[in-house]
């Protein structure tokens, strides 16, 4: 950093510049993994960092002060860390060394990019920023930034650059969050460039894991992102209401609840005439977005 202050330790400038890389705020696993340090490292020089103003303390992260996102990344943190690393360990369950993944952008699927680092030669694309920071360089594996217009609240590219550049890999399995879940309507996103992006992916994709909580069950968003028909997996904490769960095995979708205990159960939808192919959701129509 420019104009060091002298009271703050080379390795504390050393994160502050980590922090802003990564948009001003991130995980203290992201840190410690960048900066190649323990997490109690990384407790420890934000501890002193705080107490000179520089950064701003969350459960399990840490942003610069004056950061415009903080207030939305530190909401998003500090909701159900201990239930989303639940999640993020199901879907680890569901990937194999070797495989090639779209990643999208979210908080969620971050905790997904952390329990990846147990893989080796991945090759991963994605928009989001803290999940390049995650795999970069990591056991092997190949990591892609789809690059576009940067979101700094959201901490990723958007755009039609970004759905260009995603769209010529092939993927074994695509990995998105969810703002919110429909027996309907399906996977929702707030944000329709997100939406979109999604969508543009689907039918490049053999399998499509939903990452989501169980707060999307009641929540509402106004963007389609993937209907049911669309999506191949979902992982989550708590068991579906009664009507999202009929919708999934209508589906063929299958349901894996990550139990506190760590167990990870799967209820496998009964046989359906119509099975999850990569050319089924080749035909998947939406409506064109004027501009």
């Amino acid at each position: 950093m420019s104009d060091a202050d002298p009271k703050v330790p080379h390795r504390g400038h050393e994160l502050l510049d980590v922090l802003a890389r990564l948009g001003g705020s991130a995980r203290n696993a992201q840190i410690a993994q960048v900066m190649d340090v323990s997490e109690e490292t990384v407790r420890r020089l934000v501890k002193t960092l705080a107490k000179q103003g520089k950064v701003e303390r969350v459960h399990g992260g840490t942003y610069l002060r004056g950061s415009q996102d903080a207030p939305m990344y530190s909401g998003a943190l500090e909701q159900q860390p201990k239930e989303k690393t639940r999640i993020a360990k199901g879907v680890l369950e569901l990937i194999r060394d070797g495989m090639t993944l779209f990643i999208n952008v979210g908080s969620t699927t971050t905790y997904v990019a952390e329990q990846l680092r147990e893989r080796r030669d991945l090759t991963i694309v994605t928009n989001s920023i803290s999940t390049v920071a995650s795999l970069a360089d990591h056991n092997g594996s190949r990591v892609f930034l789809a690059g576009g217009e940067v979101s700094r609240s959201e901490r990723g590219c958007f755009g039609r650059a970004t759905e260009d550049f995603a769209r010529r890999f092939a993927y074994d399995v695509l990995v998105i969050g969810a703002d919110a879940m429909s027996p309907e309507l399906g996977v929702l996103a707030a944000n329709p460039r997100e939406a979109e992006l999604t969508r543009a992916l689907l039918g490049n994709a053999t399998r499509v894991i939903v990452a989501a909580d169980y707060r999307k069950f009641s929540a509402i968003a106004p963007c389609i992102a993937a209907p049911l028909e669309a999506i191949t997996d979902l992982v989550t904490d708590a068991a579906p209401p009664d009507a999202l769960q009929d919708a999934l095995d209508r589906c063929g979708v299958a349901t894996h609840l990550a139990a506190k205990s760590g167990r990870i159960t799967t209820r496998t939808p009964p046989p359906q005439d119509v099975g999850h192919s990569n050319t089924n959701r080749k035909t998947l129509s939406f409506p064109t977005e004027v501009s």
